[in-house]
């Protein structure tokens, strides 16, 4: 699943592909938001935490699983 973040002050937003669940990255920025966690925890399917302090969230975007593409595309 892919989920973007934008984060305040930032000119990109982060982009990661999670094995989480969509409840589970919900779960996670909602306790974020609430002040329950001082941080943004998820982890990506590489096994890798990304951190992200959660008064500076702008959006969370979760979306569908990504489809690997397969073969050469036009450009």
């Amino acid at each position: 699943m892919e989920v973007k973040i934008g984060v305040q002050y930032a000119p990109r937003e982060i982009v990661i592909e999670s094995e989480q669940s969509p409840e589970e990255v919900e779960k996670a920025v909602a306790a974020a938001l609430s002040g329950t966690d001082k941080l943004l925890a998820l982890t990506d399917d590489r096994g890798r935490k990304v951190l992200v302090p959660a008064d500076r969230l702008a959006y969370v975007e979760i979306g569908e699983p990504t489809k690997h593409k397969v073969g050469f595309g036009p450009l």
